[in-house]
């Protein structure tokens, strides 16, 4: 995959699909290498997608010192300036919702619409889940207690009562962490998430704005999103049925998100 040097570091970016163009921001350890990446999913069908490792993660620098989350939106403002693209539909999901906010309101020139998915401002809007506080746990413990949060509905009884499903849930995150993930880097960027709050500053986003997530999310509960929503003077909550991964388990989510992006486009 193609580099470019921005903000001071190399960034490792992706472009595909065709159509008006979007940026799309990803979570928390996200990996281009990862088979379940946006480009794998409806997205580019309709846009040009642009997406990237965020730094400290993928194939991205790995810069030494504390990261902010001001470093993660002047990273993208700089990526879309190395390659030419003026301005674009942005799509930030979990942490990639945090920067997106950031991108939003440091860089508004940048970004024609907005929607922010599965996430939280931070402050009085409430943060999402403190993921850093599972990094002392083993894999498998950090990884059923992820997938417990990232849907409410699998509690205690619910586990007891589908103890393979739970196994079976468990294979997809196992298989997807990568051997030569860089533990520092992804630490460095939940410690920067830690830090995220925009709560203040949301009334400076003045374009359109969709604020989705899902109805069972732990890690960004429906009260974060309503607070967004609340806070952000052109935004529309829409909630779906599912948890932190609802763009895959409601059938309803992509084509409602992608439609709201075509209405912004024209």
């Amino acid at each position: 995959m193609p580099k470019v040097l921005a903000n001071g570091i190399d960034i490792t970016y992706r472009v595909g699909g065709a159509g008006p163009r979007v940026l799309f921001i990803s979570g928390s350890g996200g990996d281009l290498r990862s088979s379940r990446s946006v480009f794998e999913g409806p997205l580019p069908e309709s846009f040009e997608v642009l997406s990237y490792d965020q730094r400290g993660l993928g194939q991205t620098a790995k810069p030494e010192g504390d990261y902010t989350m001001a470093d993660y939106a002047a990273d993208a403002d700089a990526l879309l300036e190395s390659l030419a693209w003026p301005a674009a539909l942005v799509v930030g999901v979990s942490f990639g919702g945090m920067v997106a906010q950031e991108l939003a309101i440091r860089f508004p020139r940048r970004v024609r619409a907005l929607v922010l998915a599965c996430t939280s401002s931070g402050g009085k809007g409430g943060a999402s889940y403190p993921l850093h506080e599972l990094r002392h746990l083993d894999r498998d413990d950090r990884l059923a207690r992820q997938l417990v949060l990232a849907d409410l509905r699998r509690d205690v009884a619910w586990r007891a009562r589908y103890p393979e499903r739970m196994q079976r849930l468990l294979v997809m995150p196992r298989g997807a962490e990568r051997r030569d993930r860089d533990l520092e880097g992804a630490a460095r960027q939940l410690a920067a998430r830690a830090d995220h709050d925009t709560w203040k500053r949301l009334p400076r986003i003045e374009m359109p704005v969709l604020v989705v997530g899902g109805l069972h999310d732990g890690i960004a509960p429906p009260a974060n999103l309503e607070a967004i929503a609340s806070q952000v003077p052109r935004a529309e909550l829409q909630l779906f049925d599912g948890g932190h991964l609802f763009l895959v388990q409601d059938k309803n989510a992509y084509p409602y998100l992608i439609d709201w992006l075509n209405r912004q486009a024209n």
